[in-house]
């Protein structure tokens, strides 16, 4: 009886919490430790198909915990229970363990197979971006567009990050998520990367698009997005691959805009490093898109200075 009382009084604690858990989540963060459904369709389906499997093992686990905690419970030795030494083999149990699992993980397989499938699929994309992560930064080039900047860590952020700086990092917005030149994307439009590295493996890494993929050098991995249409804003990721000293320093932001602000900014930015770019060309004065409010001139196209090489991109 003591242990009944025990956990039903454990059980109503439980419930009670359970009421003012939502609102004690959004305050301590606690909801952050679940993936985002992010901005685009393709990561509402990951987020769909994380929570599925997520309640599939709940169910798989209060079945068996529970049969599990049961058994200790109303077979022990207190009561008068002895163990049947003699029981050592029963088929219709083990096709049953058997038989049940296999089921289970077939029809786990079906979706997941399905939005992996969907994931992969890099056809009929209306913009490619050739992506380099190297030590410690990204690359971003425009294929055929005549785009291409670098992009590192805000001079805010690296200034606060410095040991005796005597900056206070919680007085830098964004610290260590901002950028100085942002990738900048249209909304509506399936935008397609190829990534590479060009020195050590980084990782690409964008949670709210569904995007995560190793910049490898000698290597293009493809991946893909399309930002729901209509949704304007800055995302904001950063390399998840161990890459050296300063692999926490390379934040990653998206400046996802309009089609039409997108092309006026693709435009300007390609006249602009074209004029830059010709013989006798002094360097572009105009304002680079950073990655705290829309701009439609030319981004720096500075080069890192401990990238090695870059690789081609495939077609």
């Amino acid at each position: 009886m003591t242990i009944r009382k025990t956990l039903a009084r454990l059980a109503l604690a439980a419930a009670a919490g359970a009421l003012t858990l939502p609102a004690w989540g959004e305050e301590s963060g606690w909801a952050q430790l679940n993936m985002p459904q992010g901005v685009t369709d393709i990561s509402r389906k990951i987020y769909a198909l994380h929570m599925e499997i997520f309640w599939v093992c709940v169910v798989i686990g209060v079945v068996v915990f529970g049969a599990m905690i049961w058994s200790m419970i109303a077979f022990r030795k207190s009561k008068g229970a002895v163990a049947d030494t003699t029981l050592v083999h029963n088929t219709q149990v083990e096709v049953v363990w058997t038989v049940i699992p296999v089921i289970i993980l077939v029809a786990m397989a079906v979706p997941a197979a399905r939005t992996l499938i969907e994931i992969e699929d890099t056809t009929r994309t209306g913009l490619n971006i050739k992506v380099t992560g190297f030590q410690w930064g990204w690359e971003y080039d425009y294929l055929d567009q005549g785009v291409t900047y670098f992009s590192h860590l805000d001079r805010a952020s690296d200034a606060a990050r410095e040991l005796g700086s005597g900056v206070d990092p919680t007085t830098v917005p964004h610290y260590l998520l901002n950028v100085d030149h942002p990738l900048v994307v249209p909304n509506g439009v399936k935008v397609r990367l190829l990534i590479t590295g060009a020195d050590v493996i980084h990782s690409w890494w964008v949670k709210d698009l569904g995007v995560k993929k190793d910049a490898i050098p000698g290597f293009i991995n493809e991946a893909w997005f399309k930002v729901d249409d209509g949704w304007t804003g800055l995302l904001r990721g950063n390399c998840a691959e161990l890459c050296g000293r300063d692999h926490g320093f390379m934040p990653i932001v998206v400046d996802v805009r309009s089609r039409a602000d997108f092309d006026t900014w693709l435009k300007n930015t390609a006249a602009e490093q074209k004029q830059a770019a010709s013989p006798g060309a002094s360097a572009p004065t105009g304002p680079l898109p950073n990655a705290t409010a829309p701009a439609a001139a030319a981004p720096a196209t500075r080069a890192p200075a401990t990238a090695t090489a870059t690789v081609a991109a495939a077609g």
